[in-house]
């Protein structure tokens, strides 16, 4: 490793880091792709500032996907991986998950996992596995420094001792203040900011078509479930129209019809559900509250 890079501890864009550390691979050996890669990955999370406490240092920064579930998957298809993406910022105290658009964009949402929450962390291929001390267990697909974690763990760089969280798992936080959100509260309870609710997005997806997704922010899903939405609403109404004149054949395509829209806006709410479950505020613009 080259002598600038043997400084454990610096700062680089303003965030403390471990440079031995994050510019080196699981065999603790400097690499300069490694630390390309990584000061790009710094250059995205700026907002961190905010959310870093005390003497805590930035270790890896990697990317994956969000938990999901084997339905989500087969509705999605290959789309899960970028409705999904995630960037894992691995400190000394915790992990950092943050759900970005495409592109790594920060979108206002970002949840801790605290190592002393966990009971176990593991990684099968390319899958980090966390099983935390009250039982529950999250699997997050992608990750791209299975490697890197594992040395970690193994030389105790983590150690999964510590005092634990409130809710002892995976935890929201809020973008504008840092405090820990209540699970299943869409409203911050220290500075009062709102978030998007499971409700109001049941509500929009039944109610417009493509709603779920428009007030969820994902456009092209939302242009794209709208247009299916308006094609099968009509098939129905003309199933319908041809049923009551008497045509006794269109009564099966306006079962089938009326049964696939159904599903279709099941789906829609489903897919919101675990949308919204990323505590997305409801105004696009947060000024953050400096520490």
């Amino acid at each position: 490793m080259n002598e600038k890079s043997t400084d454990a501890q610096e700062e680089i864009f303003g965030l403390p880091v471990n440079q031995k550390v994050m510019f080196s691979d699981h065999k603790d050996n400097y690499k300069k792709r490694i630390e390309k890669s990584q000061i790009n990955l710094l250059k995205k999370t700026g907002y961190l500032k905010l959310f870093l406490q005390g003497n805590e240092k930035i270790l890896r920064i990697g990317s994956g996907c969000s938990p999901m579930g084997f339905l989500e998957q087969m509705l999605m298809g290959w789309m899960i991986v970028y409705m999904k993406r995630a960037l894992f910022v691995l400190t000394d105290k915790r992990i950092l998950h943050i759900p970005t658009k495409s592109d790594f964009t920060y979108k206002n949402s970002i949840a801790q996992i605290l190592y002393a929450d966990c009971q176990d962390i593991s990684v099968r291929g390319s899958t980090l596995r966390l099983k935390y001390k009250n039982g529950k267990k999250e699997n997050f697909t992608y990750f791209t420094e299975a490697k890197k974690l594992k040395s970690l763990l193994s030389c105790g760089v983590i150690s999964l001792t510590g005092e634990q969280s409130a809710y002892g798992k995976r935890t929201h936080l809020c973008p504008r203040c840092t405090a820990e959100l209540e699970p299943g509260k869409y409203v911050c309870s220290k500075c009062e900011l709102v978030f998007k609710s499971k409700d109001a997005g049941k509500k929009i997806s039944w109610i417009y078509p493509g709603g779920g997704y428009f007030y969820t922010r994902h456009l092209f899903l939302g242009i794209g479930d709208a247009i299916t939405e308006v094609i099968l609403l009509v098939l129905v109404v003309n199933s319908f129209v041809d049923t009551v004149s008497g045509n006794g054949e269109a009564v099966f395509a306006f079962v089938v019809f009326g049964i696939i829209l159904i599903f279709e806006k099941l789906t829609t709410v489903y897919e919101t559900n675990h949308f919204v479950s990323e505590y997305i505020p409801r105004d696009k613009n947060i000024e953050p509250v400096s520490k």
